[in-house]
């Protein structure tokens, strides 16, 4: 009964702050008056207070889902409807991809983890990933990606077509662990950015200032937090490379922008790697909500530079150690598993040439 009175609530709370925003004025979030009599918190140093919890957690596709066109924002009705469907108890916080159904009942029926196919072998995901306040809708918006104006990850270049189509076939390679996924070894996370995306679970973030560096904690990470130093310093040399870049910040006005370079080659990013050039941009719009924008420019994968905005909303501690190591470990063992099916599969050859 708990997660149905919190899921309710949570409705209540999110359609009343939806609601009082004309879908008109969504494309400005909520910087345009909602928050009127608001002030902006500040550090000693004088700069916008951001630290604390914040939550990425929502339902809202990074690309506008297929059905959805040219439809910027949901009307009212759209969003109030999708709000108690994916707040409701019960629901797999899991299935992100709900939302690009198109009919209602359809979609009710995909949401529960109980209406899956048996052969669905997976924990309780309703019970092992539901939060106190439900994952639902952060935005009116149809997509989190906001240009190009149609939503969506513009087209790829020849050469990044052919990077992605690589990676594809290096996926079913087992020579070594030299061709394994990073991911799959748990070495990085592809949600932990930058940019910074809503991973699927775990999804707080915790931030810390000083006067010369902006400090960002992300829950479900593999990586050391992310320093971002604000004194000015030049770029590191072009040879050192990382998994998450170097990170360079600087205040405009009350908007801390953060250019990101300097990633190493394997770091495969939807097909980008070394050549990623990212550009976020922090602005406390109200007491609740931090407004994160991020610009991906990669001209050797992409046709065009692409980006959008993820709402930061206020949230409560504390964050949990998370910590991945299985697949680096069991290399070793998914190797061997291979290495198996291939003695088998030469065991079979060769008996059938003996027949």
């Amino acid at each position: 009964m708990r997660h149905r009175h919190l899921a309710a609530f949570a409705t209540v709370v999110v359609l009343g702050a939806l609601a009082s925003v004309p879908v008109a004025a969504q494309g400005q979030d909520r910087e345009a008056g909602e928050e009127a009599t608001w002030t902006v918190p500040r550090t000693p140093a004088g700069r916008p207070d951001m630290q604390g919890y914040w939550t990425t957690q929502t339902f809202t596709p990074l690309e506008r889902p297929e059905r959805l066109a040219d439809q910027e924002f949901l009307s009212e009705e759209e969003a109030a409807l999708l709000q108690q469907q994916l707040t409701a108890e019960g629901v797999d916080p899991l299935r992100r991809d709900a939302i690009a159904i198109e009919d209602p009942e359809a979609r009710e029926q995909a949401l529960y983890q109980e209406n899956r196919d048996a052969s669905y072998v997976h924990y309780d995901n309703q019970i092992w990933l539901r939060t106190p306040v439900p994952k639902g809708l952060s935005t009116q918006r149809t997509s989190l990606i906001t240009y190009p104006p149609n939503g969506r990850i513009p087209p790829m270049t020849p050469e990044g077509a052919a990077r992605v189509e690589h990676e594809r076939r290096m996926a079913s390679v087992f020579d070594g662990h030299e061709t394994r996924p990073l991911m799959e070894r748990c070495v990085v996370w592809t949600h932990e950015g930058p940019p910074l995306l809503p991973p699927a679970y775990n999804d707080i973030h915790q931030i810390f200032q000083t006067e010369d560096h902006f400090v960002l904690f992300t829950e479900l990470a593999t990586n050391p937090p992310r320093i971002m130093a604000l004194d000015g310093r030049a770029a590191i040399p072009d040879a050192i490379r990382q998994f998450g870049g170097n990170s360079r910040a600087r205040w405009e006005g009350d908007t801390l922008v953060v250019e990101t370079d300097h990633f190493i080659a394997r770091r495969n990013y939807r097909g980008a790697n070394q050549f990623r050039h990212v550009e976020e941009r922090f602005t406390r719009i109200a007491e609740d909500e931090i407004r994160y924008e991020f610009t991906i420019t990669d001209p050797t994968t992409w046709t065009s530079p692409w980006g959008g905005v993820v709402p930061m909303l206020r949230t409560e501690g504390p964050m949990f150690e998370y910590a991945c190591h299985e697949g680096n470990h069991d290399i070793r063992h998914i190797l061997e598993i291979n290495r198996n099916l291939e003695r088998q599969a030469a065991e079979a050859s060769a008996a059938a040439d003996a027949k």
